[in-house]
């Protein structure tokens, strides 16, 4: 080969380098999340999704991308949040609540979509739950149910408790107040719903909750509201109100009880479903998921602090009791 046609050769290979460098950057998928919190989603949640991917063959910084957005200056963020995520072209949105998903389908009709919401069907987010239609599947934590449940916990560990307050997220939909309201009719119980949409709204909540004669408080479903966790552990020490929260890290962080799915589990469910769509699964075809399992956690010691006698046979029950 003449000296010149190998320089040639040469020079135009240097130039197809970078583009061939950023076909190989674009082989890389991207998972975009969507979180309605105000902070970065907390242990375990994004400790258990890594792990899940990395399980399925998907290591972070090796051949998968994730870009988090979360609301870090309120819910109103999210749209902006989310057209980020479809602007930089992400092969999947992973989003929590009923109105993260809500709003990446307001965003995208083709980028799927894999939601972890508190009551995907009566949010309207899905047609079905074996056939979810659209762009949209994943994974329904039955908050509605659950919100119910937690009803007849408090009264089991409330002694002729009558009153009690909910903190609710009205972005969640309004399924869990119709259900919890039919719940606290059969219990012979008056419930008071108290909005919260705001961190600056927390302490006027339990403000009025207990102006109303509150006995015990019952903390509904939604990925805003778990955010604020430790605040409304701390509000409900302060008032001395027994609370039953969703996830047992809550209750391991100092609440009263919890009954719900396991994070930690769930988390790493939604992984796998990422994981499937990663591979080609359309999200119209992949049935919606459900939790098998949950967990009662009781914690004793703020039991103690609250002067309650927690039951043997609720005890018996229990998951984890903390001492």
């Amino acid at each position: 080969m003449k000296r010149r046609d190998f320089i040639t050769l040469l020079s135009g290979a240097a130039a197809a380098w970078p583009l061939a460098a950023h076909a190989q950057q674009r082989m890389i998928p991207i998972i975009g999340i969507l979180w309605p919190g105000n902070a970065p989603p907390a242990s375990p949640r994004m400790e258990s999704l890594r792990q899940a991917l990395r399980q399925l063959g998907f290591v972070e910084g090796q051949n998968v991308e994730i870009q988090l957005r979360y609301a870090e200056r309120g819910l109103q963020q999210l749209p902006k949040l989310a057209a980020e995520l479809v602007g930089m072209k992400v092969d999947v949105i992973l989003a929590f609540g009923d109105l993260g998903p809500r709003i990446a389908q307001q965003a995208t009709e083709t980028i799927p979509i894999v939601a972890i919401s508190d009551d995907i069907l009566g949010a309207g987010l899905i047609s079905s739950l074996s056939r979810p239609g659209g762009n949209i599947t994943g994974f329904t934590i039955l908050s509605p149910e659950l919100s119910a449940k937690r009803l007849q916990v408090l009264q089991e560990i409330v002694p002729g408790v009558s009153r009690v307050a909910a903190l609710w997220d009205p972005t969640t939909g309004i399924s869990q107040v119709s259900m919890t309201r039919s719940a606290a009719r059969s219990l012979n119980l008056k419930l008071q719903i108290v909005e919260v949409q705001s961190r600056n709204e927390m302490v006027e909540a339990f403000r009025a909750a207990r102006n109303e004669g509150a006995e015990a408080l019952n903390v509904f479903s939604s990925p805003f509201l778990s955010s604020l966790y430790q605040e409304i552990i701390d509000l409900s020490a302060e008032h001395r109100l027994p609370a039953i929260y969703q996830w047992k890290e809550h209750a391991e962080a100092g609440g009263l009880i919890s009954y719900g799915p396991g994070l930690a589990a769930m988390w790493r469910q939604s992984g796998a479903i990422v994981v499937r769509v990663l591979k080609g699964a359309k999200p119209a075809d992949v049935p919606v998921e459900q939790p098998t399992k949950f967990e009662l956690v009781v914690n004793l010691k703020t039991a103690r602090v609250l002067g309650l006698e927690i039951p043997p046979m609720l005890l018996g029950r229990a998951d984890d009791v903390i001492e």
